[in-house]
This record gives structure tokens, sequence and C-alpha cells, in this order.
């Protein structure tokens, strides 16, 4: 029976050492996604706020709307955690998560392609709650103080199928890419 003994980490170069350490360039980046996810949960709070203050008044067409922008809001926070924790531990480093009871279960087989896929994904779920919303909006075209109009309906229905189109094509692809095990 062979033991497991820790392999001799070799110094790096120079250069592969300076391209190699480059990728902690992207530290930043992915902080100002968590200021961004604050900015989000603080947008949240108003809109939330602003729909109990205002329940009483509201119509049925009026709470739906905010409702949506409320899941709105929530789904785009959740594709600043799947890119911030998921591009951290693809392209930075590992978070050694391994075990921990709250260890999100898609971490455990994300690659750059699984989080293309969940990215696309995400994205095609916020523009439909969008194009929910514009068709909600969609019965007032024509009358007087019409937040919207036919021609954005359209462009907004073309948009989210090829957002559709999109995401079936990196899955495809990702899909060819895979090696069979």
């Amino acid at each position: 029976m062979q033991v497991d003994t820790p392999r001799e980490e070799k110094p790096l170069r120079p250069l592969p050492l300076l391209i190699f350490s480059s990728r902690w360039l992207q530290l930043p980046l992915y902080l100002g996604l968590i200021v961004a996810q604050c900015v989000y949960v603080f947008l949240f709070l108003k809109e939330l706020w602003h729909l109990v203050s205002h329940a009483t008044g509201f119509s049925e067409q009026q709470i739906m709307l905010v409702v949506l922008g409320l899941i709105d809001v929530v789904m785009i926070s959740n594709l600043l955690v799947m890119v911030i924790v998921g591009g951290y531990e693809t392209f930075v480093s590992r978070l050694r998560l391994e075990g921990h009871p709250d260890q999100p279960e898609w971490l455990s087989h994300v690659n750059a392609g699984v989080l293309k896929v969940k990215l696309a994904m995400a994205i095609i779920g916020i523009s439909s709650i969008h194009l929910l919303r514009t068709f909600i909006e969609a019965s007032r075209i024509g009358l007087p103080g019409a937040a919207i109009t036919a021609e954005a309906v359209m462009w907004q229905t073309i948009i989210h199928t090829i957002f559709i189109l999109s995401a079936i094509g990196i899955a495809y692809v990702d899909r060819l890419t895979q090696v069979k095990h």
C-alpha cells in the first residue's frame, strides 16, 4: 500500500509566477460586486417598505408590479452571489468550504462552463421577470401616461428570445466539450 506524501512544490520562475499571481487582480472586482450586493439589499428593503407602507392604497396590479420588482432584485442578487462565489472559486483561489454545512450544492462541481450555463439561466430568469412586468403594463398601451409601447414589448420579447437561444447554445457547447467518463 502506497502512502500519499505531500508533493514538494517547486518555486515558479518569475514570469510564470507573475502571470499566475495576476489572478489576484480580480479580487477588487469581486469585492466591488459585494458592495453592489449591499446596494441591492438596500434597494430591496426600500421597495419592501414602499410596498408595506402603501399596501392599502395600491391596486392588485400595482402590488403585483412591486412584488415582481422585489423578485427581480432577489434574482439579480442571486446572480451576484453566483458570480462572486463561483468566479472567485474558479478563477482566483479555493474557498475550502468542503464539509461546511452552508456550502452551496452547486459549488462542489463548478467550473467555467457550469458557471456560464448557470449565469445564462439566471439572466433568462431576470429577463422573464422584466418581460412579465412589461406584459402586465402592456394593458395600458395607448392610454395617456402609459409606461410602455407596443414596440418596446416587441423588442423585449425579441431580446428575451435571444437570451434563451444564447443559453441553449452555451449549454450545448458546454455539453459537447464535456469529457465522458
